[in-house]
Formats: structure tokens, C-alpha cells, sequence
């Protein structure tokens, strides 16, 4: 396998979008999909989130991408075919994948539903699958994943908007469930309004909970306390501000990923309270120990989530009527979308029309 080229690698010709270097600029690409197994669900891609880490791994700042790279992991669209196992699914049907395509199945973290820590766990895009081929993502016109790795999506749900939930969604609520974050009348602290800032604001309100925007930004409050229904709003760079709201907060979710202090944060939490931290920082952060253990407090981390916990996400926000705030684009603005989302110029997650702008 490995001396064939992407295009004749496997039967099922497809069609995405692959950045070939790490300039992460994006371009027109022929590959080829596997043929569909007992296990597998073939998706024609309707919309494909544009999620932050696709930035990281296109410009490779964590060190281990390959190209060429077809990113995207925040997918939805309709079933064309099913393999013969299949009684999940049938043609036709609404579904959406996520962060991960493939698991060992029978570790113990895969056996409690844990896929996403199991040690091989397979990235739905710059990963090597169990049959030693690469895998490519959702800027692409169809794809075809193990069944275990493919989620119902809510009738009720729009496929643009919804999409971001299967990353963003399910890794501010995994933390949520895990950490006991679901008390109403606590009060979450929430770092960065940005794409899984706002999609936790909107799942912290529908647990009942005191929501605070924690931003760098002060012309983000009008937004978040207004539009997006957060209870209170602090500049984390007014020092007055910030020292107002010590001690004031049960949890925190921290979604930033460059590098930042920890030490307000932890400052702002009660006794007994929780940091929990979902960015991705490219250097270490430095976590002053004396209000750990003065405060009893809890710094912890969380990666998406495992796929039952994926579905459960989705039909909650079915339920409460949760949705990512998007800019759909074309694939050929693709590029431009980037370049807006390494300067934080989006609100707050852009998703590709896949369907109705890819064509060879």
C-alpha cells in the first residue's frame, strides 16, 4: 500500500481540499477512499466544521503532521451506503462524525465507552488507520467510517450549525458531566469566548448554572451578556476586575490555547473549586502549587469524548435547542477562513457548504 498514490490507494475515488506542506494553504486534491466493510457507513459530506486544532496540524505547531492533509473533523451528512453488518443506520439517514474514526474496541477505556483515551485511538484525519493507509477528513465529498464512530444527528438539528458540536459540542460537555460541572445555581467562569467558549456558555446555561465570560477582549461583553446570555463578564486583562471576582467561582472551563497564567484563574475559584483546561498551549504553563493546596482546588484536563457520551451531547442540545454560532463559507474561501481564524476574526465557528461548493 504505502508506494501507491492517495488517488489509487483504495477503489472509492473522492475529492477534497489538502494542504501539501506546512505553509497550511490549502489546494484541490484527488484521493481515494476504502471500500465499503461489514462494519462501515459510507457519509456524502454535507458540512465541515472548521475547527482550531485543523489550524495547528496544518501549520504543523504540534510536530507531527504528514501531508498531504485533508483536515476536518466536525462532519455531518447522509448515509449512501451501509456494510452488511450495519442495524445502526440505514440509508439515508442524518449522521455526523467527530474527532476520531477507529479504536482497538476492546481495552478496558474502549469497554466503558472511553474510545477517545484508548491508546490506539485513530484521529479521523493525519492519522494511520488499522489497515496501515492514511486517514483524510471532512474538507472531502464523502468519507467511510466504522459504524461504532458514526452518531445519529437530531432531526431538529441544522446540519451547519450543529456541526462544531462533534468537536466543540462534546469537548466543553465531556468535562462538564466528568467534573460535576451540572449543578444549577453554581457558578462556571468560561476563558476565551471563542468556538468552545461559547458553545460551553450556552450548555452551562442549560445546566441551570451562574455563567462568567472570562475574556481578554472587552468588546466581547455586549455579546456574551446580551446576545449569547451570560450572567456576568470579566476583562482578564483589568487587574481590578479580575481581583473583584476571587474567590467567586466553583468552576472554570479554560479554552485558550496560547500560553497564559493560571494563576488568576486559580485566584478566582473557591475553595474546593475546579480549573479545567480544553486549549492545546505549545509550551508548558506554569501552575503555582500554594492555592492548590491552601484552596483544596483542582486542576484537571479532558479530550472530546467518547461516542456514547458524543450521542448523549447531541440529543441534549437537541433538547435545549444548542447550537454553534457559524459562518458558512464556500471551500474555495477555505484559505481566507484560516488566515480569519489564526487572528480570532470569527464568530465563532466557520463551517464549509461542502455539498453545495466542492466539486472536482
Amino acid at each position: 500500500m504505502a508506494n501507491k498514490s492517495p488517488e489509487t490507494e483504495h477503489p472509492q475515488k473522492a475529492f477534497g481540499w489538502a494542504a501539501r506542506d506546512n505553509s497550511g494553504v490549502l489546494s484541490p486534491f484527488n484521493f481515494s477512499r476504502r471500500e465499503n466493510g461489514d462494519e462501515d457507513v459510507t457519509i456524502k459530506i454535507h458540512f465541515c466544521g472548521i475547527c482550531h486544532s485543523d489550524l495547528h496540524s496544518l501549520k504543523n505547531e504540534w510536530g507531527f503532521s504528514r501531508y498531504p492533509m485533508v483536515p476536518g473533523h466536525e462532519i455531518v451528512g447522509i448515509v449512501t451506503k451501509l456494510g452488511s453488518n450495519v442495524s445502526k443506520f440505514k440509508e439515508g439517514d442524518r449522521v455526523g462524525v467527530g474527532v476520531m474514526v477507529g479504536s482497538c474496541k476492546s481495552c478496558d477505556y474502549c469497554n466503558q465507552d472511553l474510545e477517545n483515551y484508548c491508546p490506539q485511538m485513530v484521529f479521523t484525519y493525519n492519522a494511520t488507520y488499522i489497515d496501515g493507509t492514511r486517514t483524510y477528513g471532512g474538507y472531502s465529498d464523502m468519507i467511510v467510517v466504522d459504524q461504532r464512530f458514526v452518531v445519529r444527528f437530531p432531526e431538529s438539528m441544522p446540519f451547519d450549525a450543529g456541526a462544531p458540536l462533534l468537536c466543540a459540542g462534546v469537548t466543553v460537555y465531556s468535562p462538564m458531566k466528568y467534573y460535576g460541572m451540572t449543578e444549577a445555581g453554581k457558578h462556571l467562569g468560561i476563558v476565551g469566548l471563542g468556538g468552545l467558549g461559547h458553545v460551553a456558555l450556552k450548555i452551562g446555561k442549560a445546566f441551570g448554572l451562574k455563567v462568567t465570560v472570562i475574556s481578554r477582549s472587552a468588546d466581547k461583553e455586549i455579546e456574551a451578556v446580551e446576545r449569547l446570555g451570560a450572567d456576568a463578564f470579566l476583562v482578564s486583562s483589568d487587574p481590578l476586575k479580575i481581583k473583584a471576582g476571587f474567590g467567586t467561582m466553583d468552576y472554570i472551563i479554560d479554552t485558550v490555547s496560547a500560553v497564559h497564567s493560571l494563576a488568576p484563574l486559580l485566584a478566582l475559584l473557591k475553595p474546593n473549586g475546579k480549573l479545567i483546561t480544553l486549549g492545546l498551549p505549545d509550551k508548558p504553563l506554569e501552575l503555582p502549587i500554594f492555592p492548590l493546596v491552601l484552596g483544596r482546588k483542582l486542576v484537571g484536563g479532558s479530550d472530546i469524548g467518547g461516542m456514547k457520551e458524543t450521542q448523549e451531547m447531541l440529543d441534549f442540545c437537541a433538547k435545549h435547542g444548542i447550537t454553534a454560532d457559524v459562518e458558512v463559507i464556500p471551500i474555495d474561501q477555505v484559505n481566507v477562513a484560516l488566515d480569519r481564524l489564526a487572528k480570532s476574526d470569527v464568530r465563532y465557528r466557520f463551517v464549509i457548504d461542502v455539498a453545495n461548493s466542492m466539486s472536482k
